[in-house]
């Protein structure tokens, strides 16, 4: 499943970030805990450069607690990040934030003077609830449905700390089919935007072979299925998500399993560790320079193509 997103007033959040970015002092991330590596945008370290970064792992609720531990040891082996797991609905986790930004910045709090920061991330991704939280009033709208942020504002959170909200900007095309296919299970895509059954035999796939036991106490079921097309016949039976006929009904059964995973009513399942995204990252650099060779042959034929003509005329 390819994703190409890239409406214009995305192109702009991207050029005002980029002209806001030399008066920032830090830049907070918020990530999908479930999905750090699928929820980072290639965007934000481009437009960060060497300044310092928070990434915040918001919805740890719904994480595997083990796997997001796993991802605060690998992220923070970046120079100049600091991660940390979180949940919006803990308020308490949420303010420990400023305490943060002045670890990461402790001479501009020595100067008395504010620290600068801007919060970045992908829609969906719970920032703007974030943003309420620090402020302790209604600033950013927030919506379960992606693309809520469309302009950047400046916060003063009156405790050291200056916050620019920016849009939820998204890259031009995500070049890793899997990390589609997980932002999709996620909601951080709309879901008029992709097709249920296809996103939900993937989520399926990855359950039966990391989160067996979860599923079938979830779903009761007495054996695991061979397949993920199966385990979607075993929870539609489960479950009456049946048409006429004792048929699948296969969009019924997989909203089902979509909503519920993203409910926590599965359990605390992580769609991705370390390790899988350290190969999925060299797979992705290995096509991306197969493209960028074969573009090359290209432009050369073509040029060779014109001096042969020059040269015949």
């Amino acid at each position: 499943m390819a994703i190409q997103w890239y409406p214009g007033h995305m192109h702009k959040a991207r050029k005002e970030i980029e002209e806001a970015m030399p008066q920032v002092d830090l830049v907070i991330e918020v990530l999908d805990a479930r999905i750090p590596y699928s929820s980072e945008n290639p965007m934000v370290s481009q437009l960060r450069g060497d300044k310092p970064c928070i990434k915040l792992l918001n919805k740890s609720d719904l994480a595997d607690p083990k796997v997001t531990a796993q991802w605060i040891e690998y992220l923070e082996r970046e120079q100049g990040v600091q991660a940390s797991a979180i949940t919006s609905l803990q308020p308490s986790m949420v303010k420990s934030i400023p305490d943060l930004c002045r670890k990461l910045v402790p001479h501009r709090d020595i100067m008395e003077k504010d620290i600068r920061t801007m919060i970045m991330g992908i829609p969906n991704v719970g920032k703007s609830t974030i943003i309420n939280t620090l402020a302790g009033r209604t600033i950013a709208k927030t919506g379960n449905e992606p693309a809520v942020t469309r302009r950047q504002q400046r916060i003063n959170l009156r405790n050291g700390i200056v916050l620019s909200d920016t849009p939820g900007i998204l890259w031009p095309k995500v070049d890793n089919e899997a990390s589609s296919y997980r932002l999709a299970v996620t909601g951080a895509i709309k879901d008029t935007a992709m097709e249920y059954e296809d996103v939900a035999m993937f989520a399926a796939g990855y359950f039966l072979e990391a989160y067996p036991n979860e599923i079938c106490e979830r779903y009761k079921l007495q054996s695991l299925p061979a397949s993920d097309i199966e385990l979607l016949e075993a929870i539609s039976r489960s479950r009456g998500a049946l048409r006429p006929g004792a048929r699948v009904d296969y969009h019924k059964v997989s909203e089902l399993l979509l909503h519920e995973y993203r409910s926590g009513k599965i359990g605390l399942l992580s769609l991705e560790t370390p390790a899988m995204a350290e190969v999925e990252k060299e797979e992705v650099a290995r096509k991306l320079a197969e493209k960028e060779l074969i573009k090359q042959q290209k432009i050369e034929q073509e040029k060779l193509k014109r001096s042969g003509k020059r040269y015949n005329d």
